[in-house]
């Protein structure tokens, strides 16, 4: 009898282990059949960017042979907006009371994915910066994603973004609202180098005038108050001031007027100014800091202070390691090895951060010319035309919509991404 017993509990445990391990690989069967559904949406999502590139790189090189400045990109929004309703968009145009921004989507409901581009050029140097791509980076990914969003539902947005050079244009459409409502927003940007995300500072632009009294510098020097003087002051107090701030800081200016002859006492002085830092909260000690030596200097020497911070404010890069890992990992099926930076401060600032701020993103380069060219060249331009630009944006464009695929097959990989936004705030 208690053998039996015994052997009953055997028999039991054996069943129980049996049935374990059948769940076990139900379990292990069903995911693999969802890694493989999700491999193949990939690669039908990178067959259609295959299939866009020519009328991809059609756009990006018309868009590059007419560089338009921020706020004046209509050929360009033109084009961009065209391309998306033939290709089953919803279009809006003029957002943000900003005539060439524009909202493209295609589904309906949540997740909500976005996909950013810029298009203006630099002034005087075309399309050194690379946006003739960006744009056609995140048109070729929204394109490429439409049977994704069909398979998984969601949403996706191409949004356009204008004046990123010289007005910050995504911190006006940040202030609007456009980008209140998603669940992630992806840019990508042509560089000499890949990286899975940028980090990028706070920033703020400072507008200084001194106003003094002209007089004879020769014949009459004590009736005079250099304005002159009270810059140089304040370059000297700010280059003091630069042993003492952080090291991830930055203060950087010109004099944009001293003075008009040199026997005569400058009446009046102007300079800009671009503090900078890791962070907003210590940008606004900072800002003080760098004021503070313009306020010492007119009361050194008795000229009249005038200042004006810019509107604008940068706000720092809050890149979003998990989606950075997911470029990564896109980017390897396209064949680039792409590092992932560890966060911190970064060297520039981008109106991106301001996006950053309130959806989870990331910033990525992908490399389209030898280390040994500068952004903002022309030799970049020339770069951003080339087949070397086209292969990069079709590459670039392959991984996002990677990505895509990713966030909206995945639930769990989307809460992470949300998760990590939500403990980094």
């Amino acid at each position: 009898m208690k053998n039996s017993a015994v052997f009953g509990l055997c028999y039991n445990k054996v069943d129980c282990f049996a049935d374990i391990f059948n769940v076990s690989i139900t379990h292990q069967l069903f995911e693999m059949r969802v890694r493989i559904a999700i491999e193949k949406v990939k690669e039908a999502a990178a067959r259609r960017v295959d299939t866009e590139r020519l009328q991809l790189q059609k756009i990006a090189l018309k868009i590059h042979a007419n560089p338009e400045i921020g706020l004046q990109e209509v050929k360009a929004s033109g084009w961009l907006t065209a391309y998306l309703e033939k290709k089953g968009f919803t279009v809006e145009r003029g957002i943000c009371d900003m005539p060439t921004a524009f909202r493209a989507s295609y589904g309906k409901g949540k997740p909500r994915i976005a996909v950013l581009a810029e298009y203006d050029a630099l002034p005087g140097a075309g399309h050194a910066c690379g946006h003739n791509l960006i744009c056609t980076i995140a048109l070729g990914a929204a394109v490429a994603s439409k049977q994704t969003v069909d398979t998984y539902g969601g949403t996706i947005l191409a949004i356009g973004t204008p004046a990123e050079e010289i007005q910050g244009g995504k911190i006006t459409m940040a202030k609007k609202g456009a980008f209140n409502d998603l669940d992630t927003a992806l840019i990508v940007h042509p560089e000499t180098f890949d990286l899975a995300t940028s980090n990028a500072l706070a920033c703020q632009n400072l507008y200084i005038e001194f106003f003094g009294k002209a007089t004879h510098a020769s014949a009459g020097p004590e009736r005079g108050i250099n304005a002159l003087d009270a810059m140089i002051l304040s370059f000297n107090a700010i280059g003091a001031l630069r042993q003492h701030i952080r090291s991830t800081a930055r203060i950087h200016g010109i004099i944009t007027d001293g003075g008009k002859a040199a026997n005569v006492v400058p009446d009046h002085s102007a300079a800009e100014f671009i503090v900078r830092a890791a962070d907003d909260t210590y940008l606004d000690v900072l800002e003080q800091k760098v004021l503070n030596c313009f306020i010492g200097a007119a009361q050194a020497t008795g000229a009249r202070l005038e200042y004006r911070w810019d509107e604008q404010r940068y706000a720092a890069m809050r890149s979003n390691m998990t989606l950075a890992q997911l470029y990564a990992d896109n980017m390897k099926s396209v064949g680039r090895k792409v590092p992932i930076p560890n966060p911190g401060a970064g060297a520039g600032s981008t109106d991106m951060g301001n996006v950053s701020q309130i959806a989870p993103a990331i910033h990525p380069m992908v490399a389209i010319a030898p280390r040994t060219i500068s952004i903002h060249s022309p030799e970049f331009a020339q770069a951003a035309a080339s087949d070397a630009g086209i292969q990069g944006m079709v590459d670039a464009a392959k991984a996002v919509a990677g990505m895509i695929v990713d966030l909206l097959a995945s639930p769990d990989t989307l809460h992470k991404v949300k998760e990590e936004f939500s403990r980094t705030s």
